[in-house]
């Protein structure tokens, strides 16, 4: 049996906002062996412009208030309220942009594919 580790007392994903960020927000909400989910709070955070996430992991992600636009290689997408996209493990994205004016909130789910049934 898998080990889940809950890594906070939050129970509701609008609550505890901060008013203001100087970067991202990110929460480890539930953790396993080939599970992790995620809050991610943004308030008009982006990544540098030189910067490109590349992670092992497969993401799938969705945004919950807010709008964000995520850069791929070779494709911008544009995320509103419940609008997802999965992100295979190594495909470059960088975070283009984030609402300023209202809390982006975001759930991400980290998994590995060989463990999914």
């Amino acid at each position: 049996m898998a080990t889940i580790k809950k890594t906070t007392d939050m129970n509701n994903l609008f609550s505890e906002i901060p008013e203001t960020l100087q970067e991202e927000l990110k929460e480890t909400l539930i953790s396993a062996k080939s599970i992790r989910i995620e809050r991610i709070v943004s308030r008009g955070q982006a990544s540098p412009e030189d910067f490109w996430y590349d992670q092992d992991e497969h993401e799938w992600v969705v945004v919950l208030q807010g709008a964000a636009r995520l850069q791929f290689e070779n494709e911008l997408v544009e995320l509103s309220p419940g609008a997802f996209v999965n992100i295979p493990a190594h495909q470059k994205h960088r975070v283009e942009w984030t609402t300023p004016d209202e809390p982006t909130i975001w759930l991400a789910v980290f998994y590995e594919y060989d463990n999914l049934v």
